[in-house]
């Protein structure tokens, strides 16, 4: 059967399945195929295959775009005629097609003798702004070689007129709300983790967004209000808070946004979405790279009395008053000149924040890529011509305040700072462009992140990247036919591209299924790094981290760069002693709950960096609290380490990743040798003075400072999702957070889970040493709920069966991990027994492996949003409480959770976390070094 008839046979079984279109294609075969039967005018299948070259090719860098733009050439030449495609129409589809083969085609054209075919050629690729060096140096050859139409091609580049030309935003833009949930929205609710494995596939996966229902309602209030943008809105909460960004936007914008081009399937752009509290980061950064809008609506606030103090009800939680209604089907205008929100002639808030010039220019040109590759397009084309760039562009942010010290965060930022006009250190509130130094995708976004790059037709990393990797975690748990099919096609573009990858597209080394973040933590080797990573867990212990989407990823391996504002940050330090039965877990839910009470309920940390001084804590240890700074809604974290741990941490990391090479991980550039030398020269400049390990200065500014004080730390903490709360918006947060004993040793448990990236080895060894324990005191260990351990590395099982402590993991467990013999179905019913899984993320991802529904949960994950760990029943709502390594397995062989004299008992002995808050302030004096000195 030919490629094609196997293709219509697909579309056949794709529409009755599942009632969807023709999937979008890719492949350079198929599409040849359906070129040869384009040009066969007497061919059966001409017509279908007119509409799929023209209306169904993915454009960039996809064998499919190659094919397309080297017929279209033909066209162009009069070598080939098609009646329905006209060499003005293929001009057309050229323009649309972004990059790559396209681009490479225009040039040609354009630099032909052909003046025919030059003109219109020239004025295509003015329209372009994808062109890497090979087609930069292309131009600059022809312009020194006197070619007219290069000149006037960079001429048109240096005045940026691809930008220029764009129609500005409309002054008004009328919406009609949409009340998606009610309290913070996880993006789980725009694109579930059950759907992973279909995000590249658009239009499948947004069958996926909140519900059928609805899906119906949005498409009825699109009908019932045309010309009017169906905005989507967090009632009483914040919008888009955890992973899954770009699916969770694409989403969106595919029932809610605009199509980007008629040629290109289900891609579309320039989505609306709100909330109460706004929007959360690192989905704002998304909702800018498809050249959406996002509002932070402030239309509840707290109930205050006479003297100005928040009213709180019986529960002690703070009332909140309406200042005015979105109710689904509220129409309101936007008005971006004003920059304020109205119903009718009332004005209702302030929304300056969703349309500064750098937002506003990622509007006008569709999303924030094509500004980034305009701003480097314009710089080469002035140099080129010996002139100097006219400003087009808004200017990058430069805030800087004499006198005043840097914070952690500002010092990096200062470091890697990347075209920065100013003599001045920086400080927050800039919005600049950074060098990126460590970059990770992940398995069930990475498809995503390779159609990116497609996208923006980038063949190869920046050289500028010190390391990349791609994960395998994230679908490490059952190797089912999704993974089968999705996985190694990933790794094989991102081992193409220039990543480390977890599994060898060549069968060389086994599979390595590490979590995404250990495995950053770990390549991370210089404390003054910015990492950017597809998770949003990607919240480094050395460095600074953002959680990103699939395009930002792309982008920063593509450029080696980034462009973000220098957040504010919140100081955390710590006092007192940490009592030697307290896990180190148990100090990051006190950081939330203790700033919570010291700042009446606001949550400080939202949209900010926390600088977190942990001074003795060694990486893994430290990433435990990082980690969790995702939950606090932080935008990231910092670990502010004394000279001595931060060296240890560094040696860790290059046995790490001398272990990665010894597996067969190297690539061709050498990166993983690479970065041992630059750990090297790190751990140098430290022990010779020359660079300390990175802390603030000492006259730094800080939004807000917390000090949590271990001595009010006393019993275990759990993060309960309080599933039954009237208030719906206060459900499924990370805000209420309990004392073992508020449940008095009654609250049954169905199932514990140990692993995500929360854990370390030293996790995995208390769960030995307990098991030990109860051994003694009881003479055998029984579980009377299911135990599900899934440490987070290879390292920690190698470690461990070398340490003997595996042993006593197996003795107890009904299940063991095979990598000869991997799951192939995903695990729905469990025994009361302990499974060890094969490390990665298992039930923290929700994608693969799911408690049995309506269970209570025990876990040390980082999620405990509605349906992720757990899913309804009809019978009882699905709870994921999160705790200690020590709480969950306490609790599952007791089947409930533990007093705080069985804790006790079942700990004794236990080293459970070292730590404790440094002897002396770790900052610096003010100096030169905080300063200009840092600016590149």
């Amino acid at each position: 059967m030919s490629l094609y008839l196997e293709y219509v046979k697909e579309i056949e079984t794709r529409a009755k399945e599942l009632g969807l279109s023709p999937k979008p294609i890719d492949g350079a075969d198929l599409t040849a195929e359906i070129i040869e039967q384009i040009k066969d005018t007497d061919n059966e299948h001409r017509e279908d295959s007119l509409k799929f070259f023209i209306y169904n090719t993915l454009p960039g860098t996809t064998g499919a775009a190659g094919v397309k733009a080297a017929f279209l050439k033909e066209i162009i030449l009069g070598e080939s005629v098609v009646a329905e495609i006209t060499p003005t129409f293929a001009f057309e589809l050229l323009s649309h097609m972004k990059g790559g083969p396209s681009v490479e085609v225009l040039l040609d054209l354009a630099l032909s003798d052909n003046a025919e075919v030059s003109a219109p050629a020239a004025e295509v690729l003015k329209t372009q702004v994808f062109l890497y060096e090979a087609d930069t140096e292309q131009l600059e050859k022809a312009y020194k070689a006197g070619n007219a139409v290069a000149k006037d091609i960079l001429e048109s580049y240096a005045n940026a007129e691809f930008f220029t030309k764009l129609p500005d935003i409309p002054e008004t833009i009328d919406v009609v709300t949409y009340i998606a949930g009610e309290g913070d929205i996880s993006t789980d609710l725009l694109s579930p983790a059950t759907a992973a494995f279909s995000r590249s596939d658009r239009e499948y996966h947004g069958q996926s967004m909140i519900s059928p229902e609805a899906q119906a309602e949005i498409t009825a209030l699109r009908e019932a209000h045309p010309g009017k943008k169906v905005m989507l809105i967090a009632e009483k909460g914040t919008m888009g808070v955890g992973s899954s960004r770009m699916s969770g936007v694409n989403n969106v914008a595919l029932w809610a946004g605009e199509q980007a081009s008629p040629y290109v399937p289900f891609v579309n752009f320039a989505p609306v979405v709100a909330g109460t509290n706004g929007i959360s980061p690192i989905f704002l950064t998304t909702v800018g790279v498809t050249g959406g809008i996002g509002l932070d609506l402030n239309n509840w606030v707290k109930k205050v009395d006479a003297d100005g103090n928040p009213v709180r009800d019986e529960d002690g939680d703070i009332i909140l008053e309406q200042v005015y209604s979105v109710d689904t089907g509220t129409v309101l205008t936007i008005n971006t000149k004003e920059k304020k929100l109205y119903n009718g002639d009332k004005e209702l808030t302030d929304v300056s924040a969703a349309f500064t010039p750098q937002k506003v220019e990622f509007m006008k040109a569709g999303g924030s890529y094509a500004i980034v590759f305009g701003k480097k397009l314009q710089t080469f084309a002035a140099a080129t011509l010996g002139i100097e760039a006219p400003q087009v562009y808004a200017l990058s942010k430069e805030v800087s305040h004499e006198g005043q010290g840097l914070t952690a965060v500002e010092k990096i930022f200062n470091k890697n700072a990347v075209g920065v006009s100013s003599k001045s250190a920086l400080h927050a509130g800039s919005d600049v462009r950074v060098k990126i130094n460590i970059v990770g995708s992940q398995d069930t976004t990475g498809l995503m992140t390779s159609q990116e790059l497609e996208s923006m037709a980038a063949t190869v990393i920046s050289p500028i990247v010190d390391g990349a990797y791609q994960s395998g975690c994230h679908t490490a748990s059952v190797w089912d036919s999704k993974a089968q099919a999705n996985t190694p096609r990933l790794m094989e573009f991102m081992n193409k591209f220039g990543l480390v990858t977890a599994r060898d597209p060549k069968g060389v080394y086994p599979p390595m299924t590490d979590v995404i973040h250990k495995v950053l933590n770990d390549i991370t080797v210089d404390d003054w790094s910015i990492i950017i990573g597809g998770d949003s867990h990607t919240r480094m212990s050395k460095g600074v981290a953002f959680g990103a989407d699939s395009g930002t990823v792309g982008l920063a391996l593509a450029t080696g760069e980034a462009s973000m504002p220098i957040p504010e940050s919140v100081k955390v330090t710590f006092k007192g002693d940490m009592k030697d039965y307290m896990d180190f877990r148990d100090v990051v839910h006190a950081t939330q709950a203790q700033m919570l009470k010291q700042f009446g309920g606001d949550n400080v940390f939202q949209g900010r960096i926390i600088e977190v001084h942990i001074g003795t804590l060694l990486s893994d240890q430290a990433f435990t609290f990082t980690d969790w700074t995702a939950e606090m809604k932080a935008k990231a974290s910092i670990c502010i380490s004394q000279d001595e741990t931060l060296i240890e941490s560094l040696e860790i990391s290059k046995s790490r990743i001398q272990i990665m090479i010894d597996k067969g991980m190297e690539i061709e550039t050498q990166m993983l040798h690479n970065l041992i030398a630059l750990a090297d020269k790190r751990i140098a400049e430290i022990k010779s003075g020359e660079n300390p390990a990175l802390a603030p200065d000492n006259n730094a500014k800080y939004y807000a400072e917390v000090e949590v004080d271990l001595d009010k730390i006393n019993e275990p903490m759990i993060a309960d999702p309080d599933v039954n709360n009237e208030d719906v918006s206060k459900r499924y947060t990370h805000d209420n957070i309990n004392p073992v004993s508020f449940y008095e040793g009654k609250k049954k448990v169905d199932l514990g889970f140990v692993g995500s990236c929360m854990v370390h080895k030293g996790d995995i060894q208390i769960i030995a040493q307990m098991l030990r324990n109860i051994e003694e005191q009881e003479g055998k260990v029984e579980f009377k709920a299911p135990l599900v351990v899934a440490p987070p590395t290879y390292n920690i099982v190698d470690e461990m069966k070398a340490e003997g402590d595996w042993e006593i993991l197996k003795k107890y467990s009904g299940f063991e991990f095979d990598d000869a013999n991997p799951k192939s179905v995903a695990r729905t019913q469990y025994e009361n027994i302990m499974y060890l899984e094969r490390p990665g993320c298992n039930l923290c991802m929700g994608n693969q492996e799911k408690a049995e529904k309506g269970d209570t949960v025990m876990a040390t994950s980082t999620r405990l949003f509605q349906g992720r760990v757990v899913a309804d029943s009809p019978e009882k709502k699905g709870e994921s409480l999160l705790a200690s390594t020590p709480v969950v397995v306490l609790s599952t062989i007791l089947g409930r959770t533990p007093t705080i004299e069985e804790y006790k008992n079942a700990v004794k002995g236990i080293k459970l976390t070292d730590f404790a808050p440094p002897l002396k302030e770790l900052s610096t004096e003010p100096s030169a070094t905080s300063t200009i000195s840092f600016l590149q």
